[in-house]
């Protein structure tokens, strides 16, 4: 509902126009410049949408400078630590916690969709043994949608429900698919006995007649992090699916689109820079060497795992994920260089004036890459890890945009600085 409207006034005609407010549940509120372009014949701009709310929702919340995510009304801490994967997936899907006979039944939901049609093998054939994990995972969700072309009523919450699970359930099988095919191993089917989260970790690690010790304390870390990257408001990769929801393509497609988003080293490959990086500052005796680096104004060298573009304080999934960490140090025994160089940093740049006036503090990239590491997981496959997580999000997103009573189709506007209208020469 408008509280109050805006007033704008262009100084080069004299004309004042007025624009309505709306009011969120929590946070900013917007103001409503649908009508701008009619009323005024003039766009606005705002590179990067930094100032942009490009849709109404009521998915997740985040309070960039209290450091405060929320799922359905649900605080990040309280999903990560008291609830499980399935859970926050659950609620992303259908708008409220399960029962404990609701996620019973979705977690077997999940165990009895995780097997992929046999022709998608022939899909992965096709690949070389370098393809990316990631490469592989787009093309091959991609794919899902010449094999289930179906249940896409999106007013029928049965047949919804069943093609969001089906693509929750498939993600972590092609996933694990797309890392073995890749390295050329023999390819690890679901155990229907296995739970969600278990269930990948042993298609990555298992082989044929072979037995794999799975501890909880990995199980719960993967789970975790799983849970962290469920979904996080209109970033780019979701609002890749969001533009292709719009356009009514088939889901799969639009959660493929994602996958390429994320794939990106500043979204879903930031992890991975992070362990490259300390990985090129290898030692501990060489921390306060790059620590210098990152302050002077003329090195373009840049820490990475610091700071976040929405949170100006501190991002609450890289606290949940600080004590996920040494849990796993202490429960395992993990003892390594690289380890060692991270707490260095740590350790300097949350007391240390120049990384705290700027609010440069860890986010979940610090972390989210060591805890794959001490799991034993590629670097390769850490986009992939995002994918898994953040699948529901997408699925939640998409039928957002299509529960709508009318949904226009994305079509951002632009500054144009080129020419003018040449005259050719005959």
């Amino acid at each position: 509902m408008s509280r109050d409207t805006v007033t704008l006034t262009n100084n080069r005609n004299g004309k004042s126009y007025e624009f309505p407010i709306l009011d969120a549940t929590v946070g900013p509120s917007v103001i409503d410049i649908s009508t701008l372009y009619k009323e005024t014949n003039m766009f606005t701009y705002d590179e990067g949408y930094t100032s942009t709310a490009s849709c109404k929702s009521d998915i997740t919340y985040i309070d960039g400078e209290a450091g405060k995510l929320m799922y359905r009304g649900y605080d990040i801490a309280y999903l990560a630590k008291k609830k499980s994967f399935l859970d926050s997936a659950y609620l992303l899907i259908n708008g409220e916690l399960p029962s404990k006979e609701e996620l019973e039944n979705f977690a077997f939901e999940m165990k009895k969709r995780s097997f992929v049609h046999e022709g998608i093998k022939k899909l992965f054939d096709s690949f070389p043994d370098s393809a990316h994990p990631m490469a592989i995972l787009s093309a091959g969700v991609s794919a899902l949608s010449t094999f289930y072309f179906d249940h896409l009523n999106i007013k029928n919450k049965e047949e919804y429900c069943e093609m969001a699970n089906r693509i929750v359930a498939k993600i972590p099988t092609l996933a694990a698919f797309s890392y073995r095919y890749s390295n050329g191993l023999p390819i690890i089917y679901p155990d229907m006995n296995k739970g969600f989260t278990e269930n990948f970790l042993y298609m990555l690690r298992a082989y044929p007649h072979s037995y794999v010790e799975l501890k909880p304390i990995e199980i719960k870390a993967l789970d975790t992090i799983f849970t962290l990257h469920a979904d996080h408001e209109q970033n780019a990769s979701t609002t890749a699916v969001r533009n292709l929801a719009s356009t009514n393509a088939h889901p799969y497609a639009a959660i493929s689109a994602g996958i390429g988003a994320l794939w990106g080293r500043s979204h879903g490959g930031a992890n991975e820079s992070v362990i490259r990086q300390l990985e090129m500052i290898a030692t501990v005796d060489r921390v306060d060497e790059f620590i210098a680096r990152a302050k002077d104004k003329e090195d373009s060298f840049k820490l990475m795992g610091f700071g976040h573009r929405v949170y100006k304080n501190f991002d609450p999934r890289a606290t949940i994920l600080k004590d996920l960490r040494n849990r796993l140090v202490e429960e395992l025994g993990i003892s390594s260089e690289l380890i060692e160089v991270a707490n260095k940093i740590e350790k300097i740049a949350l007391n240390d004036e120049y990384f705290v006036s700027r609010n440069l503090y860890p986010n979940i990239d610090f972390y989210s890459g060591l805890i794959l590491q001490a799991l034993k997981i590629p670097t390769e496959m850490f986009a992939v890890i995002f994918v898994i997580g953040r699948t529901p999000g997408w699925i939640a997103q998409w039928s957002e945009l299509n529960q709508q009573k009318t949904v226009k189709i994305a079509r951002p506007r632009q500054l144009y600085r080129g020419p003018i209208e040449r005259t050719p020469e005959y």
